[in-house]
């Protein structure tokens, strides 16, 4: 008998659940977030599944503001979970 899989029937890759599940306990462990660039590169989620995260409300993108030497002003963009996304990892 084939075993059921969260995936089937919701138009997702095969193993789409556990990266996403994956990425959400990575997110859970880490208060500041991580950089799109440190999930894609480093940890292997990709640019489009993290997206996915952000548009069903698990996760979102916080805006920060450092200064730099010499004045110059950089802009950090972090990937952080939700309280939406906590709950999904309970249930």
């Amino acid at each position: 008998m084939p075993r059921f899989s969260p995936e089937q029937g919701t138009g997702r890759k095969p193993g789409q659940y556990r990266e996403r599940r994956r990425a959400l306990k990575m997110l859970t462990d880490a208060p500041r977030g991580f950089s799109e660039e440190m999930l894609v590169v480093v940890h292997g989620f990709s640019a489009e599944m993290l997206a996915g995260l952000v548009l069903a409300g698990l996760a979102t993108v916080v805006t920060e503001t450092k200064s730099a030497p010499r004045g110059v002003t950089i802009k950090v963009e972090r990937i952080r979970i939700t309280d939406a996304g906590r709950r999904a990892l309970e249930g």
